[in-house]
């Protein structure tokens, strides 16, 4: 450093100016702006004034240490133990007090502190909040899933807005068999759809081992829509016949685990009505509808009919055919078939239902199919029964389709 005389103006170079920036000696600790904010969950004590008193057992300090000069090194030093103390005396941890004093009750965590998973805090403020409403319709094997609105969504545009849609899926399950959507609506972060999509051919099982995965997603024309967020509902939570209403935080994307995906297996379900007519002296095959069919096509659709038969059928004139029904996998067929026949020989025939995916220059695919008669069992016995012992009684009755069917050609 450059030598001055006394009553010379300092001069500093523009290396000793950076070296003393650069160096200004030993590295010592920052300390957090909280730590000079200490948070009391019940406010400061009554003994506290408006500057931190030290504690009683803190050593005096002499005035003419007080008053003398005192080097920065020192006074950075006096204030971390100023710090120190405070916690010391009034932290969430202190220090036994020599004289006796009132016992104060354990302090409380405050009570919006968020959850240990950070779940209010991020993702609520992040993805955003959806609210919506389930019903399970026990007797029409119905589950109704209304979507009312959702608030605060990701913007996901370049103009710092969203088009959202909302999509539902049944898991364990194909994705597109029991996909249902929303419409989608432009430019919002705050949606409001009041929209009600509903799965049909549910069960008492589902409810018990299957789970709602609704997704919030923003749709692009030129590109592939984008996810925003998600919430899982196990159906086992519902009760039959009661609306349940949820407002959720929306959830970062789960993973599907396909381990446990046993109903891939399923080839869909079908929902027939059966019905003697006294009238007509002939039994009624209705096929009102089918839910979850497989993917039988490349584009993940099929094009499925349905066709019926009375067994044994020695004329081979019992065939019954529906209308086909283009890329879905939930078809509505409502169309009846009208078998003439006495009560008297039901009880030895047999209701052959099948389910095929319409193919254009080879042959179509079987898709599933179901057996009702008297050697069927479980539902399917119960359901022929019932028919046979209420005539003139229409009865529907929700079926799942198997891959093999007993006495079955597998060609259309």
């Amino acid at each position: 450093m450059t030598l001055r005389r006394r009553g010379e103006k300092a001069t500093i170079s523009i290396q000793e100016h950076m070296a003393i920036d650069v160096c200004p000696g030993p590295i010592r600790p920052i300390k957090q702006i909280s730590d000079y904010f200490p948070r009391f969950p019940r406010g400061l004590p009554p003994d506290a004034g408006p500057r931190a008193a030290a504690p009683p057992d803190a050593p005096a300090r002499p005035a003419a240490a007080s008053a003398g000069r005192r080097s920065p090194s020192d006074g950075a030093r006096d204030d971390d133990e100023d710090v120190d103390q405070l916690f010391g005396a009034y932290g969430a941890s202190p220090g036994p007090s020599p004289g006796p004093s009132p016992a104060r009750p354990p302090a409380k965590p405050p009570e919006d502190e968020p959850d240990a998973d950070g779940y209010e805090s991020d993702d609520c403020t992040t993805l955003g909040t959806l609210d919506f409403s389930l019903l399970y319709d026990q007797e029409n094997n119905a589950l109704h899933c209304t979507i009312s609105k959702a608030k605060g969504l990701k913007p996901m545009d370049h103009n710092g807005l969203a088009d959202p849609y909302v999509k539902l899926h049944l898991l364990p399950g194909a994705s597109k068999a029991n996909k249902l959507r929303t419409k989608t609506l432009r430019n919002t972060l705050n949606p409001t759809w009041n929209e009600t999509l509903t799965y049909y051919g549910i069960t008492d099982e589902d409810m018990i081992r299957k789970t709602l995965r609704i997704s919030v997603c923003d749709e692009d024309k030129f590109r592939h829509n984008e996810f925003i967020g998600e919430t899982r509902v196990p159906l086992k939570k519902l009760k039959p016949n009661h609306t349940k209403t949820f407002s959720i935080c929306l959830e970062k994307q789960l993973p599907v685990d396909k381990t446990e995906d046993k109903s891939l297996e399923e080839r869909g379900r079908i929902l027939i009505s059966l019905k003697y007519s006294s009238q007509k002296q002939g039994l009624l095959v209705g096929i009102v509808r089918c839910a979850h069919l497989a993917a039988m096509d490349a584009n993940g659709y099929s094009d499925p009919y349905v066709k019926t038969y009375l067994k044994p059928d020695v004329d081979k004139k019992s065939k019954h055919k529906t209308a086909v029904k283009k890329k879905t996998l939930n078809p509505e067929f409502n169309e009846e078939f009208c078998y003439e026949i006495k009560h008297g020989d039901l009880a030895k025939k047999t209701l052959e239902v099948t389910v095929w995916d319409y193919d254009i220059g080879k042959s179509n695919d079987f898709i599933g199919g179901v057996v009702l008669g008297i050697n069927a069992k479980g539902e399917r016995l119960k359901h022929w029964f019932d028919c046979l012992k209420n005539k003139d009684k229409r009865i529907e009755r929700w079926h799942t389709l198997t891959n093999e069917l007993p006495g079955a050609v597998l060609s259309d």
